[in-house]
């Protein structure tokens, strides 16, 4: 009976039931329990950072971005007691680092949420403008060179002999041309604000372009220096990193932005030169 039972599971394409007292045969249709240890351990715990672990991130190299985006991203229990800072500032970790550590162990003691940590949608330094693609791309810069404006004015209040210097671009035009609104970015060097910028509208000559730079010694001198300089309004959004908007009132004309320092040089400055389309 049991051979002719059988024969009837073959022929049926089922499986053919095992004798009793049998152990069943091991198959890969289902996870199969396994006795005694585990090949696989317990997955490790996610590494916390520390203030080690920073300072070894900045000993590396790497940047004050990424390290920021690690610290805001990644577990952390840092010690930012006064001596403990002050031992992180004279190795040179910077303030936003600092702000950053802070902030995380202030949430970790008070288990108060914080504000977010900003990130510069950029990491390089210089001058940007947002595409019709909605990214910003890095602008080419020239040089400008100094020369004297051919003339000199004395001060009545200090009795200083003040020279007018003129900023000078070779060339007519600039290879970008910009079409209204247009939104800029600056990315500044540790120590500098956006409002240490100009915004320069130059005046065309025949074979280049050439704004008033210098009365005194400083951009921003009472006479000539602000006769070609445009208002703007920077706006931080992150660490080192401001936005401002030209809008469709700006007239037409070859501009420039001009980072600081650039009118006390004689020459090889930079200055990110654009054109806004009429």
């Amino acid at each position: 009976m049991r051979n002719f039972l059988a024969t009837l599971a073959v022929i049926a394409g089922l499986a053919l039931p095992f004798a009793a007292g049998q152990t069943p045969p091991h198959t890969t249709d289902a996870p199969q329990l396994i006795e005694g240890p585990q090949a696989a351990g317990k997955p490790a715990d996610t590494a916390t950072m520390t203030n080690d672990s920073v300072l070894r991130m900045h000993a590396a190299g790497l940047s004050d971005e990424l390290i920021l985006q690690t610290i805001a991203t990644q577990p952390g229990r840092f010690d930012t007691d006064a001596d403990a800072l002050i031992a992180l500032k004279q190795a040179g970790l910077s303030d936003p680092i600092l702000e950053a550590m802070t902030k995380k162990a202030r949430r970790q003691i008070t288990n108060v949420p914080v504000a977010p940590i900003e990130l510069s949608p950029v990491n390089e330094i210089g001058v940007y403008y947002k595409d019709r693609e909605g990214r910003w791309q890095l602008m080419d810069s020239e040089i400008v060179h100094i020369k004297s404006g051919g003339f000199v004015k004395s001060t009545l209040t200090h009795g200083i002999i003040k020279e007018d210097r003129n900023g000078v671009v070779n060339g007519r035009e600039s290879k970008l041309l910009l079409w209204r609104p247009i939104e800029f970015l600056i990315y500044t060097p540790d120590g500098e604000t956006a409002t240490d910028y100009d915004l320069i509208a130059f005046r065309l000559n025949s074979k280049d372009r050439e704004f008033r730079v210098l009365t005194g010694g400083v951009i921003h001198s009472t006479g000539g220096a602000q006769r070609d300089e445009v208002p703007f309004k920077p706006v931080r959004i992150a660490p080192r990193t401001w936005t401002f908007t030209l809008g469709k009132d700006t007239p037409g004309a070859e501009y420039g932005i001009l980072p600081p320092g650039t009118g006390n040089v004689t020459n090889g400055g930079k200055i990110y030169t654009f054109a806004i389309s009429e």
